[in-house]
């Protein structure tokens, strides 16, 4: 458990206060914060080797400290001021380097994050798995609290979480939550996922599919009845799939595609884009529904061919990002620029934006 010391309020105290979500501590730098996406420096903090030394012996346990030179990282959390942090301690040009990232214990309703409607249809799921993708820091666990919350509201079921570390913290309402961290009550996704199926969970969060056992236990717990819902490192929601199924042998790829097709409900990318004003970010979803069309291209591996699919399937409950991003454009929420830069069909995102000008034809393309 790290040791909140002195020096070390000060730091998280600058974080609160500056309403940064990350804060960079380097040695021989300032410290720098994320503040709506931009890395910016905070210039009256400068540490030096032996400071950032110092702060890392002062907030480290010996453990902690074995485990960092035996690997050369760290991960940990704490709390501040009713703010809960998660750290990761590395090494950067053989100094020690600091991330430490914000989390807001705060669980946000859907019309707070911005979120469309079509994703909150997933809590009606009794069954399966479903992925949110994206790079990291684009609001995926935000939106997944949401919707566990969702949940926890509206079924009476049981919940269990297995994260790295917890984020926002669930209290029983209609559903009886159980949330379990990695390090302190469980030490691998994986055995914890398979303890899971004894424990009775109709709802199951991993908090991220990192390797192949993770991803085996998952896919077993949805084929079992129960709902489970994970992230992954991913551009898009057909590059998730691509992601998962990369991870199994060669041999294995034709079973690892049926099993997928079978239990996959969903893929949600997001990413988080400024907003025109310069007041903020806004969530920007691509939402992929498995339909019979997309289980097959699934089993027979055309993956390419999901992407028409996705333009065309808003009937079914899915949202293509170049569909978005132009709907966005058009509201003046986000610049052209970026859209063009985050689109992944350019000429799809003109021929939307040069046809669908006034909101009556676009809103009926949606449709």
């Amino acid at each position: 458990m790290l040791n909140i010391n002195e020096e070390f309020s000060k730091l998280l105290k600058i974080t609160i206060d500056s309403d940064f979500s990350d804060l960079h501590i380097t040695a021989n730098s300032f410290i720098h914060g994320r503040k709506n996406g931009q890395i910016v420096a905070v210039e009256d903090r400068f540490l030096n080797e032996a400071d950032v030394h110092q702060l890392f012996n002062g907030i480290t346990s010996e453990k902690m400290k074995l485990e960092f030179h035996k690997n050369h990282c760290l991960d940990s959390a704490c709390s501040f001021q009713s703010t809960r942090f998660r750290l990761n301690f590395y090494k950067e040009r053989g100094f020690i380097a600091i991330a430490v990232r914000r989390l807001n214990d705060q669980i946000q309703s859907f019309d707070d994050l911005g979120l469309p409607e079509k994703l909150l249809e997933l809590t009606e799921l009794k069954d399966g798995l479903v992925l949110f993708s994206g790079p990291t820091g684009s609001g995926k666990s935000t939106s997944l609290a949401a919707l566990i919350d969702s949940i926890n509201q509206s079924r009476a079921c049981h919940i269990l979480t297995i994260e790295d570390p917890i984020e926002y913290v669930h209290l029983n309402r209609k559903s009886l939550v159980h949330q379990r961290e990695l390090g302190t009550d469980v030490l691998s996704f994986s055995e914890s996922l398979r303890d899971a199926l004894r424990e009775d969970p109709d709802v199951i969060l991993v908090g991220e599919m990192r390797d192949l056992p993770t991803i085996r236990a998952a896919v077993t717990a949805a084929e079992t009845g129960h709902l489970v819902f994970s992230t992954v490192h991913s551009g898009d929601t057909v590059g998730a799939l691509d992601r998962i199924l990369a991870m199994y042998p060669a041999e294995e790829q034709e079973s690892a595609r049926r099993q997928l097709a079978m239990v996959l409900k969903s893929v949600v990318a997001q990413s988080l884009l400024p907003l025109k004003n310069g007041t903020g970010r806004i969530p920007v979803l691509e939402i992929l529904r498995s339909n019979a069309a997309v289980k097959n291209l699934i089993h027979t591996h055309q993956f390419t061919q999901i992407y028409s699919v996705l333009e065309t399937g808003s009937k079914s409950g899915m949202q293509s990002i170049d569909f978005e991003l132009a709907k966005l454009i058009l509201e003046g929420k986000i610049d052209y620029e970026m859209g063009r830069i985050k689109c992944r069909n350019s000429r799809l995102l003109e021929d939307i934006l040069g046809s669908k000008r006034n909101s009556r034809s676009f809103s009926s393309l949606l449709k």
